[in-house]
């Protein structure tokens, strides 16, 4: 290869930059590669969620697995909200205002217990008693998106359940706290509004980042720059060695 390199592209490869070339430029190329295949991965997601949004809503009912099919489904469930076992998640932004989520338990018809993320309230509202009107005692009927728990992000912070205080949606652990087994999904309610305003709902995230394409050409553009770089090197380094060798003639 390195005879090739030379007769065909008029330079002599310098062994230890050219073998730290081409691995460099391998491992460029295979983290584009691995960037179109997370593409593909998210597009598949993306309209995944789309087309289950678009659905037309169904009732919540069912087993576990019933309620997981369900997952980006418009849905409705009745039953009674558990108002003295809130939860919030913390770090949640409204339009730059920083506050929580509130994930209320409701008891459904069957005796089943599922998470309502019934939407935003700022550090004022956190407290229950500063919304008692959207507080109500008696039986609901709530109509939202089935989203799924998360996984702790790498290098994300914990959450402190002794502090209630919640960073990402852990749902066994949540349910531990809780002492009851919760369903494996979040109901987030929609942006139907609350008696006395809070609960602000329709939080949902529907869209997806998508940057996979980006960072894929990236990534080759680099692997380019960096043979080009290679060979504008070795090119020098030839002609030194030409111009030196003409010197000493």
């Amino acid at each position: 290869m390195m005879g090739w390199l030379e007769r065909y592209l008029g330079v002599r490869p310098a062994p230890g930059a050219t073998i730290a070339t081409v691995v460099a430029t391998a491992i460029l190329i295979g983290l584009g590669t691995w960037q179109i295949e997370r593409l593909a991965w998210k597009n598949a997601l993306i309209s995944e969620r789309t087309s289950n949004f678009a659905a037309a809503p169904v009732a919540l009912t069912g087993d576990d697995n019933a309620v997981e099919a369900l997952a980006w489904r418009r849905v409705s469930v009745t039953g009674r909200f558990l108002h003295d076992r809130e939860l919030f998640l913390a770090a949640r932004s409204l339009r730059g205002n920083v506050g929580y989520h509130v994930l209320t338990p409701l008891q459904r018809d069957d005796g089943r217990v599922v998470l309502i993320n019934r939407g935003w309230v700022g550090p004022p509202k956190k407290d229950p008693a500063a919304r008692a009107a959207a507080n109500p005692p008696g039986p609901v009927r709530i109509s939202g998106i089935v989203t799924l728990g998360a996984k702790k992000a790498w290098l994300g912070p914990d959450n402190n359940p002794s502090t209630n205080t919640w960073l990402w949606v852990d749902l066994p652990a949540m349910g531990q706290h809780l002492g009851t087994k919760l369903l494996p999904v979040v109901v987030e309610a929609d942006a139907t509004p609350n008696p006395g305003g809070f609960p602000i709902g329709g939080q949902t995230r529907i869209n997806l980042p998508n940057d996979h394409l980006g960072y894929a050409l990236t990534w080759y553009a680099l692997a380019v720059v960096l043979v080009v770089i290679w060979f504008a090197w070795h090119r020098r380094r030839a002609r030194l060695a030409l111009r030196d060798a003409a010197s000493n003639d």
